[in-house]
């Protein structure tokens, strides 16, 4: 048998082909597999004013999105406005968010009014539905102040918003100039219009046709431009659960308004009734709710404190007697502070008269009937004692004439007789006149 050759040795171009291939096995063992590509384009809901309980909303889930599973965000928006204090907090949450967000306003017939336009102003991608409009940015006034002092003070926040707009919109590339008529002018346009005007980015039906549409657009986030890549994403929409339901039912002012006046009455009944625990539970319960809905609102406290005080005096009245005076008191601190409380005129956060009205007639006849009870009770008090006095006998303590004084069953009255009765005497009332006796010798 004849031995195995023996192995050739390695040339220099083999060498080098062997480091090559090696040095690439190693690089493909220390370079960390690729992030795989987002695939949901998350969709929320916002239908109706701008407030408390749609920026809690907002900026829970911008918080809970997570940019390796989301790949945009699109708000489809239908708003008449809002809070300014709201808006903010979720331009804000926009602004700051790693993942890029849309304001889309739809359906058709939608509208993106006031702090609606802001909003659109702060989203990477602003788009509108066929039949939708947008603008009228205007900051709406206060209430409650003179004519100059208001006229200098609307100049401050409409100047302040004009260019927080313009701020906005120098951010995302927009048309500055019209924002600012919309703000100081109240101007709006129509999807078609704004389109032209470079207000917004693109028109699209519904939400597939607009992932389509801005498929590839490059935007800016966080100073960062970026490219989106919103094909075939997964729509996921993510409607407003039990918490932010909840939390927009207690702060519409009308239901705040209510429940604080439950919660003050309520507490006054237990006052006045200790051990009935109901009014009292039920008041507690009311006032917290109620606490906790004014401190998101803006409210005026001059407003509440008179509220307050109307309540205080009318139960005042009901415990005291004061035949009305301390009720008519109560009733006007009532209804002149109901009228101050919510000083704010934005849609969907003005305290309605109609409430304010119902609350002072229903509280006007619960203080009517007490007065009326008060006024029985006393006469009631009166009559039944002097039915008990007839008969009685007591014991003169000063006399003249006709007249005198006489003590019965601890008590001291004016008394008269058909002859002088001396001090000391033993007397029997057989009569009265008013609030005079009239006794005989016993």
């Amino acid at each position: 048998m004849h031995p195995p050759p023996a192995p050739r040795a390695l040339g220099p171009w083999h060498r080098r082909a062997a480091a090559a291939l090696i040095a690439a096995a190693a690089m493909v063992t220390l370079v960390p597999p690729a992030e795989a590509a987002p695939k949901q384009a998350i969709v929320l809901e916002i239908d109706g004013a701008i407030g408390p309980a749609v920026a809690d909303y907002l900026v829970r889930e911008l918080r809970a999105a997570n940019p390796s599973e989301v790949g945009i965000v699109v708000l489809r928006m239908n708003t008449p406005g809002g809070l300014a204090t709201s808006m903010r907090a979720m331009i804000s949450a926009i602004l700051a968010s790693p993942i890029p967000v849309v304001t889309f306003v739809a359906p058709k017939g939608a509208r993106a009014a006031s702090a609606g336009t802001y909003i659109a102003y702060a989203s990477a991608i602003a788009a509108m539905a066929p039949g939708t409009e947008i603008g009228a940015a205007t900051p709406i006034q206060l209430g409650g102040k003179s004519a100059a002092p208001a006229d200098t003070e609307m100049r401050k926040v409409v100047n302040d918003a004009a260019a927080y707009i313009r701020s906005l919109a120098e951010l995302n590339g927009r048309n500055a100039d019209w924002a600012v008529d919309a703000v100081r002018n109240a101007a709006s346009l129509s999807a078609s219009e704004a389109l032209k005007l470079n207000v917004i980015d693109v028109i699209a039906d519904d939400v597939p046709e607009l992932l389509r549409k801005i498929n590839g657009r490059t935007v800016k986030i966080a100073a960062q431009s970026r490219r989106l890549e919103t094909a075939g994403l997964e729509i996921v929409t993510v409607a407003p659960d039990w918490r932010t339901n909840f939390l927009a039912i207690i702060t519409d002012p009308n239901v705040a308004y209510i429940l604080m006046l439950v919660g003050v009455f309520g507490l006054i009944f237990e006052f006045f009734s200790p051990g009935a625990v109901a009014p009292g539970l039920i008041g507690t319960i009311s006032l917290v709710m109620a606490l906790y809905a004014l401190n998101l609102l803006p409210i005026n406290y001059a407003g509440v404190g008179l509220v307050l005080l109307g309540a205080a005096l009318m139960a005042a009245e009901a415990h005291i007697g004061a035949f009305g005076a301390l009720g008519v008191g109560g009733i006007i601190a009532f209804v002149v502070g109901s009228i101050m409380m919510f000083p704010s005129r934005a849609p969907g956060f003005a305290l309605s008269p109609w409430v304010i009205a119902e609350a002072v007639v229903a509280i006007a006849c619960v203080f009517l009937f007490v007065v009326a009870v008060l006024f029985r009770s006393r006469r009631r008090v009166v009559m039944a004692g002097m039915r008990a006095l007839l008969g009685a006998e007591g014991e003169a303590l000063s006399w003249h004439g006709q007249q005198g004084r006489i003590v019965i069953k601890g008590e001291t009255w004016r008394a008269r007789a058909a002859a002088p009765v001396r001090p000391g005497t033993r007397v029997k009332v057989i009569d009265r006149h008013g609030l005079v006796l009239v006794v005989e010798p016993a």
